[in-house]
């Protein structure tokens, strides 16, 4: 879809960008973008379904979305991936933060902070009601060890990038 015919769902307003967003979270249309799907080229869309979905009500405020985004130290809980620089996965695609439910709000899950959680959209296209369970302590060491020397060095790097303070003490 491009945009005239965006202008045309649209209503012919001049601030259809802004359109496109009311459509989909107060009018329930499936409209999605370069940051949704990595095949799709800035400025293409793609309407899922011509009928729209039940609409949901905003029920996550700035402060809870602030608050979710923080703890997770702006960071992918899936992958790692870090808001605003490229993704690992894709490189072509800078990492867009989203919240996602732990428990899924179709399986009974709330908007809870203690429910929600930052996820990429590259996550998210996968993501369909699935979660990954996170890896305890002793997991994630064995996996460190296995790795190459490389790796680690990688890991290190990593670590030391994402905990400045804690690297220098």
């Amino acid at each position: 879809m491009d945009s005239e015919e965006l202008r045309f769902v649209a209503d012919n307003q001049s601030e259809w960008a802004r359109r496109v967003r009311e459509l989909r979270t107060e009018e329930g249309y499936q409209i999605l973008t370069h940051n949704d799907r990595s095949e799709l080229k800035p400025g293409q869309y793609l309407l899922e379904t011509p009928k729209p979905q039940p609409a949901f009500a905003r029920a996550i405020s700035k402060e809870t979305r602030a608050f979710v985004l923080d703890r997770n130290g702006f960071t992918c809980q899936m992958c790692g991936a870090v808001a605003g620089e490229a993704h690992p996965y894709d490189t072509t695609r800078k990492t867009r933060l989203h919240l996602g439910h732990v428990i899924d709000k179709s399986m009974g899950g709330t908007d809870d902070p203690s429910n929600l959680r930052a996820i990429c959209s590259v996550c998210n296209e996968g993501a369909s009601n699935a979660t990954l369970t996170r890896p305890d302590l002793q997991k994630l060491l064995i996996q460190v060890r296995r790795a190459t020397s490389q790796d680690q060095l990688e890991v290190l790097r990593w670590l030391m990038k994402k905990f400045p303070k804690q690297s220098q003490a």
